[in-house]
C-alpha cells in the first residue's frame, strides 16, 4: 500500500485517530451537529481552502480551484444503538482491537468519510490538483432520507460536480451502482360494525388479506428470475377500529420494493395497481418529513430507480486505473449495492457516479459493527490515486 504522506510526513496515525474520534461522537440522524463541527474543524486544520456548514447542517470542504470538479460524499448520521450492553466493545469507544476499528458508524460510514477527508488533503499536498477542484461532503439524515441532504447541499452551493464518488462501504471494491427503491403505503377501506353483527360491516383486514397473498406471490415470482433480483416485502401492517369489539374500518400495510436496472416507474405503478385490483384499496409512495439538526425541514419521497455505471465510462476507467495504482493489480470483481445511497441525488441529474468504501456492508446497522484498519488506509490511498487519475 502507498504511504500516506502529507508534506513529507506519514499521516497514517492521524487518519486513524480522526476515524476513532468520529466514531466516539454519537451522531444519530437529526443529531449530527457535534460531528459536523468536528469534521469542519479537521478540514481547516488539514488546509482545506474553503469549509462551510450549510443551513441544513451538511459539511462541505474544498481544495483546489481547477475547472474539473470531483466530489467525495459520505453521510454523517448513523442508526441508533438499542442494545449497547450486548456489544463486545462499547459502541462509542472508537477502540482499535484485533485490526479493526469498532463502534457504531465505523462501517456506515465514518471510516470512508475520514479516508476521503485525508485523501483530499494528501492530494493537495502532493500537487495532484492541477486543473481540479476536490470537494468532500458530510451530509445529514441519509439513514432516513437517501440523497435529500446531499441534494440540498448541492443546490445551496450551486455545485454540479463532473464526477462523484460515494464512499459507502463496499469492502474496498468498486461499486458500479445500486438497486432502486420504492416504499409504498397500501390502504384498504371497510365499514365499521359491532363485532356481534359483522355481517353489517366490511372488514378492512379481510380486504387486505388477499392483497397480502398477492404481495407474497409477486415476490416469489421476482426472486425466481435469473441475474440480479428484485424483491417485494410487506414490512408493516396495522388496522383502525373503534374498539376491540368492532369490525375494522381501515387497514394499512407498508411495502418495501427493491428494483433492478430496466424496471421503470410505469412498470412499478402497474405492479401496484395489480396488487390492489378488485379491492377497496389505494396505494401511494410514502412521504417522510424530517427536521435536521439546524431546524430545517426536509421532505423525502422514497422512490428511486436502479442505476449502474458502464465500466467504459471515464469515471469507471479512472477508478480501475487507480485501483491498479493502489493494489498492484486490476479489480478481480465489482460490487453492486443492494441498498440505496446518496447517489440518488446525483444519478438522475446525469452526474457520473460510482462507489467505493472501506468496510463490509453486511456489518452496517449491526451489533459489533467494525471496520478493518487496513481497509481504511487502503481507501485513503485509493481516493488519492483517483484524484490523480481524474
Amino acid at each position: 500500500m502507498n504511504q500516506l504522506l502529507m508534506n513529507g510526513i506519514d499521516v497514517t496515525g492521524d487518519l486513524l485517530s480522526f476515524a476513532q474520534d468520529l466514531v466516539r461522537i454519537k451522531s444519530y440522524s437529526g443529531q449530527e451537529e457535534q460531528v459536523a463541527r468536528f469534521i469542519a474543524s479537521k478540514m481547516r486544520v488539514l488546509g482545506f481552502e474553503e469549509v462551510q456548514i450549510d443551513r441544513f447542517g451538511n459539511v462541505l470542504g474544498r481544495v483546489g480551484g481547477g475547472e474539473r470538479a470531483i466530489l467525495f460524499d459520505s453521510h454523517t448520521d448513523t442508526v441508533e444503538v438499542t442494545d449497547e450492553a450486548q456489544w463486545q466493545i462499547p459502541p462509542f469507544s472508537g477502540e482499535i482491537r484485533d485490526g479493526y476499528l469498532w463502534g457504531r458508524g465505523s462501517v456506515d460510514m465514518k471510516s470512508g468519510l475520514a479516508a476521503s477527508v485525508y485523501a483530499a488533503a494528501i492530494a493537495s499536498s502532493q500537487g495532484l490538483l492541477n486543473g481540479k477542484t476536490v470537494y468532500v461532503s458530510g451530509t445529514v439524515d441519509e439513514e432516513n432520507c437517501d440523497g435529500e441532504g446531499l441534494k440540498h447541499m448541492l443546490a445551496g452551493a450551486h455545485l454540479r460536480p463532473d464526477f462523484a464518488i460515494i464512499c459507502e462501504p463496499s469492502n474496498n471494491t468498486i461499486a458500479t451502482g445500486h438497486k432502486g427503491k420504492a416504499q409504498v403505503r397500501l390502504r384498504t377501506h371497510g365499514i365499521s360494525a359491532h363485532g356481534a353483527a359483522p355481517e353489517l360491516g366490511v372488514n378492512a383486514i379481510y380486504e387486505m388479506a388477499e392483497i397480502i397473498a398477492r404481495v407474497e406471490q409477486t415476490n416469489l415470482e421476482l426472486m425466481q428470475k435469473s441475474g440480479r433480483r428484485s424483491t417485494l416485502v410487506l414490512s408493516q401492517i396495522s388496522s383502525t377500529s373503534v374498539s376491540l369489539n368492532a369490525v375494522p374500518s381501515a387497514c394499512e400495510a407498508y411495502l418495501d420494493r427493491r428494483m433492478i436496472v430496466g424496471e421503470t416507474e410505469q412498470s412499478i405503478r402497474e405492479e401496484m395497481d395489480r396488487l390492489i385490483a378488485g379491492k377497496n384499496a389505494a396505494w401511494e409512495i410514502d412521504t417522510l418529513h424530517r427536521v435536521t439538526w439546524t431546524g430545517e425541514e426536509i421532505t423525502y419521497e422514497p422512490y428511486h430507480l436502479a442505476w449502474e455505471i458502464s465500466l467504459e465510462a471515464p469515471l469507471a476507467r479512472a477508478m480501475i486505473a487507480a485501483y491498479g495504482d493502489t493494489f498492484g493489480h486490476s479489480p478481480e470483481k465489482y460490487a453492486y449495492w443492494d441498498f440505496s445511497t446518496n447517489a440518488v441525488a446525483l444519478v438522475p441529474s446525469g452526474i457520473p457516479t460510482i462507489g467505493f468504501g472501506p468496510g463490509e456492508s453486511k456489518l452496517a446497522h449491526m451489533r459489533d459493527e467494525r471496520c478493518a484498519i487496513s481497509q481504511i488506509l487502503e481507501a485513503c490511498a485509493f481516493y488519492t490515486r483517483v484524484i490523480d487519475r481524474l
